[in-house]
């Protein structure tokens, strides 16, 4: 795996394209460009983590996987966080499965590396420290969501958080993904999923999901969509931009959370 140079590259996450120029600049040379495929497990529960990930495109779930093989997704990572830190600067031991429901890229660093820099680096801390409260609020949510929500709101909040972080309509997702996502049998998602055709609001494919009326999946999805959605909003306007928003933009915002102009 080659290092790259391009700076735009590592800065498609919005994490990297909020950081300080000097911030970036401890990171920037130990950052590597991978590309992960669906499905792969990146780790499993109780097992070392050696990198951090910075997705670009790429969807990872973190799942818990119970002792009769049964598992439920706890919390989702896309351009707009990181994943594997956490873990890394305690235990540094995995919390769960970690396992990718979208292919696509990501910036990987060893995690000695991004320790160095949260110590070294206040700026970075605070932007870390605030994802950290976003990714509790988000695990807190969906773990409500699984344990109060019907299968269909529940389906429809995860194809919009999805969405969200890929930026396109078309999901390459089968059935039997998002049952696993989901906790629930695959019967059961494709009853819904036909629902949500019937209803236009996605068009389902061979190995792909379309969405077609996104506004209507947010009148039939849970309130916990929303409320996560918020969370960022909130502690990281910079992770959820319009879509034609640029990276001058994005800094501007975290800019602000700092208090700084500079």
């Amino acid at each position: 795996m080659a290092h790259l140079s391009n700076t735009a590259t590592h800065r498609a996450n919005r994490l990297l394209a909020a950081l300080e120029s000097k911030d970036f600049a401890y990171l920037e040379p130990h950052l590597e460009f991978v590309n992960l495929h669906r499905k792969q497990v990146l780790y499993e529960a109780g097992e070392p983590i050696r990198y951090t990930y910075f997705p670009h495109d790429v969807v990872v779930s973190l799942v818990n996987v119970l002792e009769d093989g049964r598992s439920v997704e706890v919390a989702v990572f896309g351009r707009e966080g990181v994943f594997g830190l956490i873990s890394a600067l305690f235990t540094r031991e995995s919390f769960g499965r970690y396992i990718v429901q979208i292919p696509g890229t990501a910036s990987q660093i060893e995690i000695e590396w991004v320790r160095e820099v949260v110590n070294a680096s206040p700026r970075m801390r605070l932007l870390l420290y605030r994802f950290t409260e976003a990714l509790l609020a988000q695990t807190f949510q969906i773990v409500t969501c699984n344990a109060v929500h019907n299968v269909e709101a529940r389906c429809c909040r995860w194809l919009l958080s999805t969405h969200d972080r890929v930026e396109q309509d078309t999901l390459p997702l089968t059935h039997e993904f998002l049952a696993e996502m989901l906790g629930t049998q695959r019967p059961s998602v494709s009853i819904v999923l036909r629902t949500l055709q019937n209803a236009g609001l996605i068009r389902q494919r061979r190995g792909g999901i379309v969405i077609t009326d996104r506004a209507g999946l947010e009148e039939v999805a849970c309130e916990c969509y929303g409320k996560i959605r918020r969370s960022y909003e909130r502690l990281l306007p910079h992770t959820c931009p319009p879509v034609d928003e640029d990276v001058g933009s994005i800094v501007s915002g975290i800019r602000q959370i700092n208090g700084s102009d500079t």
